[in-house]
């Protein structure tokens, strides 16, 4: 994951979201938060906390087609700003 490279104090923590989220079949939200209780979902949207709320991931997502795709990966001051609110749907 790219973002690991440039945020090395979070790469860990990437690295393991990857790994679960890779190999998760998440049907809804409730699926999602078996394995990440503090994600959030705004509209198409899961929000992960990233290194205990220091960063934000967010990650479209379509259940149906069981697809995820990472649109940012936000210092939690930058998510406040709420611009990445343009890829909900």
């Amino acid at each position: 994951m790219r973002y690991a490279a440039v945020h090395a104090d979070a790469a860990d923590d990437l690295l393991r979201w990857n790994k679960t989220a890779s190999h998760a079949v998440w049907l809804d939200l409730m699926d999602v938060r078996l394995h990440f209780p503090d994600a959030d979902q705004y509209k198409s949207l899961l929000i992960f906390n990233i290194r205990l709320n220091y960063y934000r991931l967010i990650v479209k997502v379509d259940y149906r087609a069981k697809l995820l795709m990472v649109k940012e990966f936000l210092t939690h001051r930058e998510y406040m700003r709420g611009g990445w609110k343009k890829w909900a749907r």
